[in-house]
């Protein structure tokens, strides 16, 4: 029997059996926005065969600037049913993937554009594997936007015990939906937190991590919070990073793992190399938003832009100890993102910018020149004269998204602040 029926027909099955009423479907924009819509079950068979047609112009974010009819094709293997829907008249969801009217992969879908570069990857014997740690801030309330608790790093306090509620709700809702939670802990700052997930393929790291966003912000509202994945919401704390545990497989064994006492092998020192190499254009990527590069300052923990002449390696990239030569635990991290980016964009970019290292034996120096741009404007300018991105992404993908980027920053750049008018109205 075909697989694919097969997998139908215990969808439709299951759909029937646990009362589901609506569907939605699931993609994600441009600029890694979740988006999408909902249909009723009795029209589930047709959708799974057909896919639905609708306003394609959802995903150009910034950009969008007309109808566009597109076809959303559920990828089956992300069946899950909403367990914070009600049971009665249930909730399950698709993530799709967006087709041209004619049947063509549209290529400004950032999921295509990430399975298009797996694609690739596989094509030269590469399968990339990632765990993330996912940072956020739990608030009072989105009209409160102050911390949710007093708490700091690991704290075990009762002054925790509301995120410590949010942090126990989302783990058990991502495992009920499929998605193996690895720990998870309260961060440095008052009111942050953290998620980790356990390794896994990338494109189901980035739908994982797409889906973990919103279980995070339902499971807040729920509770009578607020939840943001702001790069960094408060100027007195420290921004919310996306720390990636990166692995590269290739004849079912990870090439990133040493036996002879180093830290990991010469393949993953030029994977580690590629990554510091393209840093400069990846930014734009990684860190999106022109608030990211307020989380790119000295002492906040994170990588830090061009302030400096140097900067030490373990700013973007570290290799974490391996106990017992463990060759699955062989791992770089990655620690430029922040926790508000595009995953799909970010993981073809990173396996991109990696297995060019691979290619061209790239090595790292002792002391490395911080290229990190300062601003989300400086990002997009270093990608002016660079084929990196479009390489990565693809020219469809890229000239809509930095035509995003490019809004967004005439939009920021032209806010006047309640601070900036009161420190020069003073004596201008």
């Amino acid at each position: 029997m075909n697989r694919n029926i097969e997998t139908q027909d215990y969808i439709l099955k299951q759909a029937s059996e646990s009362n589901v009423k609506f569907i939605r479907l699931w993609f994600t924009d441009i600029t890694g926005g979740l988006k999408g819509f909902a249909i009723n079950v009795e029209d589930l068979k047709d959708c799974m065969t057909n896919g639905v047609i609708f306003d394609g112009g959802a995903i150009e974010g910034l950009s969008r600037e007309g109808e566009n009819d597109t076809l959303a094709i559920p990828d089956l293997n992300t069946w899950q049913i909403l367990p914070w829907r009600p049971n009665e008249n249930a909730v399950a969801r698709f993530i799709c993937d967006l087709k041209r009217i004619d049947g063509r992969n549209l290529m400004v879908d950032s999921r295509q554009v990430l399975k298009h570069k797996l694609i690739e990857a596989n094509k030269l014997g590469y399968k990339f594997y990632i765990g993330p740690e996912i940072e956020y801030y739990y608030l009072n309330s989105e009209k409160n936007i102050s911390p949710g608790d007093d708490a700091g790093y690991f704290d075990q306090t009762s002054a925790d015990s509301d995120g410590a509620n949010l942090r126990r709700e989302c783990v058990l809702i991502l495992e009920q939906m499929g998605i193996p939670v690895r720990s998870s802990h309260h961060e440095v700052s008052p009111g942050q937190h953290e998620i980790d997930l356990r390794h896994t393929d990338a494109l189901t790291m980035a739908d994982s991590i797409m889906t973990t966003r919103l279980v995070v912000k339902e499971t807040a509202h729920r509770l009578g919070g607020f939840a943001t994945f702001m790069p960094r919401p408060f100027d007195k704390l420290n921004g919310s990073g996306l720390h990636l545990h990166l692995s590269l497989y290739k004849n079912e064994k990870n090439i990133f793992s040493e036996k002879n006492d180093k830290a990991i092998s010469k393949i993953g020192e030029s994977f580690m190399a590629g990554l510091i190499e393209n840093a400069k254009e990846m930014t734009l990527i990684t860190n999106q938003w022109a608030n990211s590069y307020k989380r790119l300052l000295p002492n906040l923990e994170a990588p830090v832009a061009g302030y400096i002449d140097y900067q030490n390696i373990q700013d973007i990239v570290r290799v974490p100890p391996v106990f017992n030569n463990d060759d699955e635990k062989y791992r770089v991290e990655f620690r430029l993102p922040d926790a508000a980016c595009n995953p799909y964009l970010a993981f073809a970019t990173i396996l991109n910018a990696g297995i060019l290292g691979i290619k061209n034996k790239y090595k790292i120096t002792k002391k490395i020149k911080s290229n990190i741009p300062n601003s989300l404007n400086e990002a997009i300018k270093a990608n002016e004269n660079s084929n990196f991105l479009k390489e990565s992404i693809g020219t469809e993908a890229y000239n809509s998204y930095i035509d995003n980027k490019k809004k967004e920053w005439m939009g920021y750049n032209s806010l006047i602040s309640e601070d900036e008018r009161n420190f020069y109205m003073k004596f201008l």
